[in-house]
């Protein structure tokens, strides 16, 4: 596996094909039929929740998946619709308040989206670029995850109810419509929606092992039709196109392009980090390697094979993943045929969903997007490191109530301002003596042995132009507060890197010392800073003091 990280363009299915076994077969045969099961239905209600009609759903859960297989590193991942991306289509797609209705103009722009996620995944895969999603933290990840979940939640009451909401991109407009439309409530729509809810949450809470929203779809579509309930104002799917998903080429206008970039991108690094996130969950437990930058080639051709089969974006579920994971999947096969099955449903089995009620698949929504609120999650951040816990907190209210694209910003923006906040605040201790040998932090050792004539400082981060200020004020202070002081020892031993503003400050720094009678002296840099000080003319100083290999060293030759 560690050729994998060296030849990126090679198929990762030859490692695997190598040991595979008729064992390993029937697994596969098992597990991706199971997936199928759960698929097919889930398929369906996140079309619907993207404002696809839902045979795009089934079409984005063939071709999608046999691509995947080919280049996907990870073994068990099943790759499909899933909630939030679809309720990302739905925004850059379908528009706030329904903006857009034609259908044909919603398919084609939804294929269209696939293709230019797919296009940006290869890139970044193609360029090593999966450093880039180390930007989006996992704290921003959840708390948009969370918030996603209640908005699909609450875009799905419509048709639990049985009313016709006007939409909206953040909770309170998604709320308010709801109450606004309580008082014409569909009894008979409510009591099939509900009662398919409840045996999800009773199969949940009874563990029972096998998918059943296959059956739960099987009786409601039975009780439409047997009692005509149609007639009595239960909305059902309708008429679903039967037949393999064709090949065509999305418009890709740049006028097109343009509007669907930024949701693209909020595609890209959402779906991407979850499937990855998943894979790599899986892949730790089963002691193999995932590459980030792989996954992307997958997840890539994956979404451009959707986008020219008229399917729309997806990534990796994690509930399906772990399904068939359980199921005993032991290759990507498993998804070729999971993918073969969903194909069968479209050549023989579509006309059986034309009586499946809207408020079922809504059901199959709602539990599902249930596991995706973790606010144990954020009570973890808090627990762990409160500005993780805040960047949750604010990704979640932003999305709330400004809708997903501007969530997902303020979370990376808020996430990257304290990044840049601790960079240029880099951690500096005061050090004593413990011992003969060891030297510590005085805020934890406050009985270590210190000198009033020297003051050792450790650095514990890379010195460049956004922290050198900091550092330089937070040594005069210190100078400043013990006057008597005639050495300044620096451990440089936490200094990965340095540039030339810091350089530059810590040369004129040491003059000004000079010049007051306060000598400096270096222990610990590392190979890299050293050769970038020497070339600033550090190597010229008396003694050559700045590069004693320890701070022992160092204090055994000052004078």
């Amino acid at each position: 596996m560690a050729g994998l990280a060296e030849k990126p363009l090679r198929n990762p299915a030859v490692t695997w094909l190598r040991t595979y076994s008729r064992q390993d077969l029937r697994k596969d045969i098992i597990a991706g039929l199971i997936v199928a099961v759960m698929l097919v239905p889930q398929a369906m209600a996140y079309a619907m929740l993207a404002g696809l009609p839902p045979v795009v759903g089934l079409y984005a859960s063939t071709v999608p998946l046999l691509a995947y297989a080919c280049l996907g590193t990870s073994r068990q991942l099943a790759v499909g619709p899933v909630a939030i991306v679809s309720l990302l289509v739905a925004d850059a797609c379908v528009g706030p308040a329904g903006t857009v209705a034609d259908v044909a103009t919603i398919t084609g722009r939804a294929a269209a989206l696939a293709l230019l996620v797919g296009a940006i995944q290869i890139a970044l895969g193609l360029c090593r670029a999966g450093f880039l999603l180390n930007f989006v933290s996992h704290a921003v990840v959840s708390g948009f995850t969370s918030a996603g979940a209640i908005m699909i939640g609450l875009s799905q009451f419509g048709h639990l109810l049985g009313v016709k909401l006007s939409g909206g991109n953040s909770v309170l407009a998604l709320a308010l419509d709801v109450m606004r439309n309580l008082s014409d409530t569909h009894l008979p729509t409510l009591a099939i929606g509900l009662g398919a809810v409840a045996i999800q949450l009773l199969a949940r809470f009874k563990r029972w092992r096998f998918p059943v929203t296959l059956p739960i779809i099987a009786a409601a579509i039975l009780l439409v039709w047997t009692f005509n309930l149609e007639a009595y104002g239960v909305r059902a799917v309708g008429k679903v196109s039967s037949g393999l998903p064709a090949w065509r080429l999305p418009d890709m206008s740049w006028n097109g392009i343009r509007h669907l970039l930024p949701s693209a991108w909020m595609i890209v690094f959402i779906g991407t980090m979850e499937s990855i996130a998943v894979a790599k969950w899986i892949a730790t437990r089963e002691k193999y390697r995932i590459d980030a930058n792989r996954e992307m080639l997958g997840l890539g051709l994956a979404n451009v094979a959707g986008g020219l089969f008229s399917g729309y974006p997806v990534a990796g579920g994690f509930s399906r993943t772990a399904v068939n994971y359980q199921a005993g999947a032991r290759t990507p096969l498993a998804s070729v045929f999971t993918a073969a099955l969903v194909l069968l449903t479209l050549l023989f089995l579509t006309p059986l969903f034309t009586h499946l009620p809207n408020a079922v698949l809504a059901a199959i929504i709602l539990v599902a997007v249930i596991g995706l609120i973790d606010f144990k999650e954020a009570r973890y951040l808090f627990k762990i490191k409160q500005a993780d816990g805040w960047s949750f907190v604010v990704t979640f209210l932003v999305t709330l109530g400004f809708g997903m694209d501007r969530g997902l910003l303020a979370g990376i923006a808020f996430s990257l301002m304290l990044f840049v906040l601790r960079s240029a605040r880099p951690g500096m201790s005061i050090l004593g003596r413990v011992g003969e040998q060891e030297f510590r932090d005085l805020r934890r050792y406050p009985d270590a042995v210190t000198q009033p004539w020297l003051l050792i400082l450790r650095f514990e981060a890379s010195l460049y132009f956004a922290n050198a200020g900091f550092v330089e004020d937070r040594i005069r202070e210190l100078l400043a507060q013990q006057p008597e002081v005639r050495w300044v020892l620096l451990d440089m031993s936490g200094v990965n890197d340095i540039d030339g503003v810091a350089v530059s400050m810590l040369t004129e720094l040491m003059r000004d010392c000079a010049a007051a009678n306060v000598q400096f002296a270096c222990a610990g840099m590392k190979a890299g800073v050293r050769d970038i000080v020497r070339r600033a003319g550090w190597g010229d100083l008396p003694g050559d003091r700045m590069f004693y290999p320890n701070l022992q060293q160092a204090l055994a030759a000052l004078p």
